[in-house]
């Protein structure tokens, strides 16, 4: 994606993010930001810091399942460095439709830190298949365990979430598709290069072609060491597991935060579970408007309308905003040092 995209899609996001705000306070007149700053000042300071804790925990908990996979073929990466490739996924992803910007940005990084292209694309494609199923891991147990949560919400919530359901085994399976079989990526490549060279931007497509075919046979012998370790496909697994359940659980800790019940907070876990599984249903910029609606929707099941918005608010607020916040300055800190290393290294 051009850099002129990017801050396109990065005002769209922004624009999006404010209407998703205004909406929300929209549909609940009583609440206002005095409302909000006196739920936070009232707030636990041990739940509001587990909160904090899992919001982190969101990009951490990604950038070892990278680094667990780069170590299986031989590429040991600090835990840091895991840091940046992850926050570069989280925040791009964020502000791109369906988001498309994440693995390349990833990618700029890790390709950054001396990986080769062929051994990039092969550790995203296999960590979005452990990514992907962990998300259907916890929805199928979610709505196992408390199938009533899922009834709770109204019948336009229940499309967009089996919509959403849809889309990740589908997303799945093309994944797993693309590991096993290395000739469509090429004719995904192929294609691509043929309209680069109708719109003037790849002036020899048959020529990056031939460069293609040498590196997907570095991508193909990847995914073969791979498949030989199947104990680090676990950990990639468990990884992406801890990563999920982290992210989901800021909702829970701030509902106990704000005076919530324990024995509810499970609940509000789960509803949270199914809220993340619809937000796929929809290719907008980190699922905004959508997810914001289904949480309200979701929550007002479990306590009052007021109470509800408020909880909307600030876990969206922590779980999305200021994490992504924290990833765009993580991102711009390594672009900055990658460059200079770059200029060292001349």
């Amino acid at each position: 994606m051009s850099s002129k995209k990017k801050v396109f899609w990065t005002i769209v996001t922004v624009i999006l993010a404010v209407l998703s705000i205004v909406t929300v306070f929209v549909q609940e007149e009583s609440l206002s930001t005095l409302d909000l700053e006196k739920a936070l000042r009232s707030a636990s300071p041990v739940y509001l810091i587990l909160a904090v804790l899992s919001m982190l925990g969101f990009i951490v908990f990604e950038g070892e399942a990278i680094r667990s996979i780069l170590k299986q073929v031989g590429y040991k990466r600090h835990p840091v460095q895991g840091f940046l490739y992850a926050a570069g996924d989280v925040y791009f992803s964020a502000v791109t439709p369906s988001a498309t910007g994440g693995q390349p940005a990833s990618a700029f990084f890790m390709m950054g830190n001396q990986i080769p292209g062929p051994i990039v694309t092969a550790v995203l494609i296999l960590n979005l298949v452990m990514y992907v199923l962990a998300i259907l891991t916890i929805g199928i147990l979610s709505f196992v365990t408390r199938p009533d949560i899922f009834l709770h919400f109204h019948l336009f919530s229940k499309i967009l979430i089996i919509i959403g359901a849809v889309m990740l085994v589908i997303l799945a399976l093309s994944f797993m598709l693309l590991l096993k079989n290395r000739r469509i990526i090429e004719t995904l490549c192929r294609f691509a290069f043929r309209i680069l060279h109708r719109m003037h931007l790849c002036e020899h497509p048959e020529r990056e072609m031939d460069k293609l075919e040498k590196k997907m046979d570095d991508y193909q012998d990847c995914v073969e060491e791979m498949r030989g370790h199947k104990k680090a496909l676990l950990y990639a697994y468990f990884w992406n597991l801890l990563q999920r359940i982290s992210q989901l659980l800021v909702s829970a800790f701030m509902f106990l935060a704000l005076g919530g019940v324990a024995k509810e907070s499970f609940s509000v876990w789960v509803t949270q579970v199914f809220v993340a599984i619809g937000s796929y249903s929809v290719p907008i910029p980190g699922g905004m408007g959508v997810t914001d609606y289904l949480m309200l929707d979701g929550f007002r099941g479990l306590m009052s309308d007021a109470n509800a918005a408020k909880l909307e608010m600030l876990s969206r607020g922590m779980s999305f905003y200021i994490c992504v916040i924290i990833c765009g300055i993580t991102c711009a800190i390594g672009y900055v040092i990658n460059k200079r290393n770059g200029r060292k290294g001349k």
